[in-house]
């Protein structure tokens, strides 16, 4: 089980960060060593996405691999350890009012702070189909770079047409059997030269104007989907052991949407001041991890995301006490 998470203890603090995956936990690590007042408001799925993880191999310091959902309360835990608050809750409304940042939260408390780390993540858009998040970890995906060592030299199958898609088939057919690839058009999304790595790879069977119909298991995990032509109305079965979703990813950042620039399908923009890199468009507001990431994606990446944002923060908050 994992660590309990506290009632907020006050309303006042030094730093609030919003998001508990490994950008917003790194950060808190760092901004509670450096002994600011930190909360970390943990969301409705405290640890971020790795929590549906089931393993975890490329995350350094873990020779055996670890569990998604361990990594992430064991991350947690050490947080508390090192005395920060954590609270499970979301945030629905930020306002900057006199030189301070007031937090309005789902269960109607509200937090003050001098200073904001915005680390929620995106997560992965899913079809929508009957099993579909049954069997998140169980055969289905919605990352083919933390999962796909999972599936080797077994069958699997990919949907999309975008640039993370193509990228995606290529990396499976690298190291599965084969690559079945499901796109709902006649022709990719994707640039020129992702395209060329998935028409040019003989391990990889496309499938145009084609969708899911429905996803079949045995009552314990995947075993195949159910397939049609959406300009034929043709139906076929694919056994396969995994399916990885790169229909695009959302950042969580709706809750901001008019507080700080936001960019693409929700990005949170940064580095508007050369000094503190992390910083969005709003003095004092921090951010990190995928809610800005849109290209790595990966839990070391957006970790190493967290400690930089709490740094920046770090220094400002220290350049404001001394102003």
């Amino acid at each position: 089980m994992g660590p309990q998470l506290t009632k907020m203890e006050k309303t006042n603090y030094e730093t609030v960060i919003i998001g508990s995956g490994p950008a917003g936990l790194t950060a808190a690590i760092y901004t509670v060593r450096a002994t600011i007042d930190t909360l970390v408001i943990a969301g409705n799925q405290p640890g971020g996405q790795l929590t549906i993880t089931t393993v975890v191999e490329n995350f350094p310091g873990f020779p055996e691999a670890i569990g998604g959902p361990k990594l992430m309360m064991d991350m947690m835990q050490q947080v508390k350890n090192l005395g920060g608050e954590v609270v499970y809750d979301l945030v629905e409304k930020i306002e900057r009012t006199e030189g301070r940042f007031k937090i309005w939260l789902k269960s109607q408390k509200t937090v003050e702070a001098k200073s904001i780390i915005i680390a929620t993540g995106a997560g992965a858009k899913w079809l929508g189909l009957e099993k579909e998040r049954d069997l998140i970890g169980k055969g289905i995906s919605g990352c083919a770079t933390c999962d796909g060592m999972l599936y080797k030299g077994k069958k699997v199958a990919i949907v999309g047409g975008g640039n993370t898609a193509c990228e995606e088939a290529a990396y499976l057919a690298k190291i599965c059997e084969k690559v079945d690839m499901i796109h709902r058009r006649d022709e990719f999304r994707a640039g020129p030269i992702e395209q060329r790595k998935v028409k040019e790879n003989g391990k990889i069977n496309i499938w145009w104007n084609t969708e899911i119909k429905e996803i079949l298991d045995n009552g314990q995990r995947l075993t195949g989907i159910r397939v049609f032509n959406n300009k034929t109305g043709e139906e076929k079965t694919l056994e396969i052991d995994g399916l990885f979703i790169a229909i695009g990813r959302k950042p969580q950042t709706d809750f901001v949407a008019g507080l700080v620039e936001l960019k693409g399908e929700g990005q949170v923009v940064t580095e508007k001041d050369e000094r503190y890199p992390s910083m969005t468009s709003m003095e004092g507001i921090f951010a990190a991890g995928d809610c800005v990431d849109e290209k790595y994606r990966q839990a070391i990446s957006a970790a190493g995301d967290g400690c930089k944002a709490a740094i920046d923060c770090q220094k400002w908050l220290e350049e404001k006490a001394i102003g």
